[in-house]
């Protein structure tokens, strides 16, 4: 690459900022993409140019470098940089690139006409996401591509075969266009790079007709951030999934960057996720069809982008025995092993990295049909639970807002390599250290009672979490991060008969209460107790450990899940 490696993200925002001031050359604005910046439009090459004559006191000669290498340039920063195309505007260039090869217009015509039919045919067997868009999403052409000449050769060739090439053909020049003439226009910058910021995820959520509350987004960033192994738990239909769906849309740049998997009740091994060597040809790797082994080879390939495994209904099947891998090396760090080295030459490596830029978020139902978590899965993960009361209810009833994940896609993309530093952080100032250590060990000596006491990594975690909950928002107050805490990785682990806990639960209660308060009769057993009130100090744990009690009363066992 000629771009110099001295330009800095300092020298790309500094250019933007006199763009937005002096505007842009005609000569240098895009013919095909056209992205919005608070109202200007930022062809990449013209802001990588004006940068140099920042750091470097010239601009860069435009015929020294192209397009996609300020693109790529621009992304190693951690710039969200996007491609968007006028539809007629394509279809005019494509239509003149097919007239050097045909005399004929109706023929070139013809070869337009047939795009959306391959569109179809794309999405039909699951080359393309649903939601693609031919003229639309015209980035995903080399994908699409590796895949017609690998997995899925056999059924392309026979449809062509059958339709005498009326697939191929178009598609082979709509390549080659692509090739000659789209890679090398004008790309735009869509933002600057950003610093992560909650509220932007929350206002595009409300955006998009999505409703959670703000602390349920702050849970939710921090646990990411502490770790990438989230659970989300709750009731059936409460936005566990969406919240999930809805933040890869957001801070990701294309689809390739994450997948939703529905997990099977059949899964008893690794196989439906990481595939496994061919018996019968020695040389063959079967990868899954979840796309999940190519997802994570992604992300080892593009360390600087956030990826996102999001395991739909994960305690379908027992996750100890399909996730087992993936539980080890999150502690290891080491690879997990796929075949012998050497053995086989189709693409799948022989020891698959976790890499730290893979996150991991798994939903949760609690009913006959599924299996409850282990001590194991629960101390690797942030268990979030999602319940939806009568306000939340009300509120849902009276909008008229429907909801389009759409409009979240790519909007918190520049703020992708923040997103990544923050996670990774480990460092942090020593604050409130002292209320926190004493709470851990008030809980400790409780949780072991009932066999539930947390364990080296379970306390580093915990620290952790505080420390990141005060990074996304840092109005909370310390009570209130140690509640969040309590809440998803001290109560998860609870469970078992009302003999046994009712005790353990009455004095965690009272660890809850700022006052002397009989916890039996005047929390327990009121109905209309206010857990917001005065007197309480940690309002979560609290409503939750109630709940776990009148469990435990009514039907002589309770646990986390089950409350």
């Amino acid at each position: 690459m000629s771009i110099p490696k001295n330009i800095s993200e300092k020298h790309i925002t500094r250019a933007v900022e006199e763009i937005n001031v002096l505007g842009i050359p005609k000569s240098r604005l895009s013919r095909n993409y056209l992205l919005d910046l608070k109202g200007k439009h930022l062809p990449p090459k013209y802001v990588v140019s004006k940068a140099n004559e920042i750091a470097n006191n010239a601009e860069l000669d435009f015929e020294k470098f192209n397009a996609k290498e300020a693109v790529s340039f621009l992304r190693k920063l951690g710039f969200a940089v996007e491609k968007y195309a006028n539809e007629e505007n394509l279809k005019q260039r494509f239509l003149e690139y097919l007239g050097q090869f045909h005399k004929n217009n109706s023929t070139s015509k013809e070869y337009v006409k047939m795009l959306p039919k391959i569109e179809t045919w794309f999405k039909q067997n699951g080359i393309v996401s649903a939601n693609y868009k031919f003229w639309k999403n015209i980035e995903q052409t080399p994908i699409i591509e590796d895949k017609l000449k690998s997995d899925y050769r056999e059924k392309w060739k026979l449809l062509n075969k059958e339709e005498k090439n009326w697939y191929g053909s178009p598609w082979n020049k709509w390549v080659g266009f692509y090739n000659e003439m789209l890679q090398e226009d004008n790309i735009l910058v869509r933002s600057e790079v950003t610093n992560f910021n909650k509220r932007e995820f929350s206002k595009s959520l409300a955006n998009s007709g999505l409703m959670y509350d703000e602390l349920t987004i702050t849970r939710f960033t921090a646990s990411l951030f502490t770790k990438p192994f989230v659970i989300l738990t709750g009731l059936s239909g409460s936005g566990k999934t969406k919240l999930a769906q809805a933040f890869a849309q957001w801070i990701c740049q294309d689809d390739t960057q994450y997948r939703i998997v529905p997990v099977g009740a059949d899964w008893t091994n690794r196989e439906p996720l990481l595939g496994y060597p061919n018996a019968l040809e020695s040389e063959e790797y079967v990868k899954p069809d979840s796309d999940v082994l190519d997802l994570i080879i992604r992300a080892n390939e593009n360390r600087e982008l956030p990826y996102f495994l999001i395991l739909d209904e994960m305690n379908l099947s027992h996750v100890e025995r399909y996730f087992a891998d993936f539980l080890s090396v999150m502690e290891s760090k080491e690879s997990i092993p796929l075949y012998t080295d050497g053995s086989i030459k189709n693409g799948a490596p022989p020891n698959l990295n976790l890499p730290s830029n893979l996150f991991i978020i798994g939903t949760v139902n609690i009913d006959e049909t599924t299996n409850m978590f282990s001590p194991k899965v629960l101390d690797r993960a942030n268990t979030i639970e999602f319940r939806v009361v009568a306000e939340e209810m009300r509120n849902f009833l009276n909008s008229k807002t429907t909801v389009n994940l759409e409009v979240l896609n790519t909007k918190g993309a520049g703020m992708a390599k923040s997103f990544l530093k923050l996670a990774e952080n480990k460092e942090f100032e020593g604050t409130d250290s002292e209320i926190i250590k004493d709470t851990l060990m008030r809980f400790f000596g409780q949780l072991k009672k009932s066999g539930a006491e947390f364990g080296y990594r379970s306390a580093t975690e915990i620290i952790r979490l505080i420390n990141q909950l005060a990074v996304v928002d840092d109005e909370l107050k310390i009570n209130e991060k140690l509640d969040i805490a309590i809440m998803q990785k001290l109560l998860p682990k609870l469970h078992g008969s009302r003999r046994k806990l009712c005790p353990v639960l009455e004095t965690l209660g009272s660890f809850c209460l700022e006052s002397d308060i009989n916890i039996v009769k005047d929390v327990f057993g009121k109905d209309d107790f206010d857990f917001n009130g005065p007197n309480v100090r940690y309002s979560l744990a609290l409503e939750k450990i109630t709940r776990m009690h009148k469990g435990a009363i009514d039907n002589g066992f309770t646990s986390f899940a089950e409350a």
